[in-house]
């Protein structure tokens, strides 16, 4: 949809009319949930007036909700999504993801990205919104191919158990660590583990041998220094470390995966990207910058590459 009144409504998210040949209106509207583009809904009607397009934008709202709801019991808009054919691993990966790459409240906005979506394993990205907590989690499980997503699956399996049981970042660290020991095969993965306090705008993190997030704050773009423990699944007798990190309205955090940076991926300056794209929603940013490292890998990263951004509004704590 590059360079299309398509593309525009969904990177606006408002929506567009322009007169046809023969006389009526062409409406295109976007169809998005919580901030999760689904897509647009395109109508041909013979007149538009304020009420009308007040109608077909209600419209479009109703029809996000019923795709989010439907899609749990058909492929039917899996089909209509891919264009090319996914791999055993990455279809075993996709899976392993939440079921929408962005999500906004009056809070936040949370956005993901992993490339290349045909051929991935072992990247993985996963959120849970509680009613005071955001939970993050961004991991990268050793090697390639079916092992490597079958090891994300494990790992992420380990997470999610201990966050639905409750558990702190820290448990959650060292369930996920006492997985890969028991299951693992000796292999390890790296991850970083996020709690948003909600209320006190307060982030608990803990870092497991994973690459330093970004924060963009005041327009200036900086790593943050994080003490690293080891990778999940690497025996050590150094318990995980919870750290703290405020947050500002305004803010910028961006997580990222080793293949954002290594090899070909390397010469994409990202903080001059991230300035550059301060002033766009979180969706276009991450776009923004798994393109860049596409194109300086000819389009074809060797590696898995992902990415969460999140935006800090502030506000009032909750849901």
């Amino acid at each position: 949809m590059q360079g299309s009144v398509h593309e525009l409504v969904l990177r606006d998210q408002r929506l567009h009319r322009e007169p046809d040949a023969e006389g009526r209106q062409r409406v295109i509207a976007p169809v998005t949930n919580r901030g999760d583009c689904i897509g647009v809904l395109e109508m041909t009607l013979p007149h538009t007036d304020g009420d009308v397009l007040r109608h077909v934008s209600e419209a479009a709202h109703t029809l996000a909700y019923i795709i989010v709801t439907d899609r749990r019991f058909t492929d039917a808009y899996q089909w209509g999504q891919r264009t090319t054919a996914l791999t055993l691993a990455a279809e075993i990966q996709h899976q392993l993801l939440p079921s929408a790459s962005c999500c906004e409240t009056p809070q936040f906005t949370l956005a993901c990205a992993l490339v290349p979506a045909d051929d991935i394993g072992g990247d993985t990205y996963d959120y849970s919104l509680d009613r005071d907590t955001l939970h993050l989690s961004l991991t990268d499980a050793m090697g390639h191919d079916v092992d490597s997503a079958l090891l994300a699956t494990l790992l992420l399996g380990a997470l999610r158990g201990a966050r639905r049981t409750g558990c702190d970042v820290a448990r959650q660290a060292r369930q996920a660590h006492q997985a890969l020991l028991a299951h693992g095969r000796g292999a390890m993965a790296t991850g970083q583990l996020l709690c948003v306090d909600l209320t006190r705008a307060r982030i608990e993190l803990v870092n497991a041998g994973h690459p330093w997030p970004l924060r963009l704050r005041d327009g200036v773009v900086k790593e943050i220094p994080l003490s690293v423990n080891l990778p999940f699944g690497v025996p050590s007798p150094v318990p995980y470390r919870v750290q703290e990190l405020d947050l500002r309205p305004g803010d910028r955090i961006i997580l990222l995966t080793d293949g954002m940076q290594d090899r070909e991926a390397a010469s994409v300056d990202l903080s001059v990207l991230l300035r550059r794209t301060r002033h766009l929603h979180a969706r276009q940013t991450v776009q923004s910058l798994t393109e860049a490292v596409k194109d300086a890998c000819h389009g074809r990263p060797r590696d898995d590459a992902s990415v969460i951004c999140l935006d800090w509004h502030g506000g009032i704590g909750g849901r």
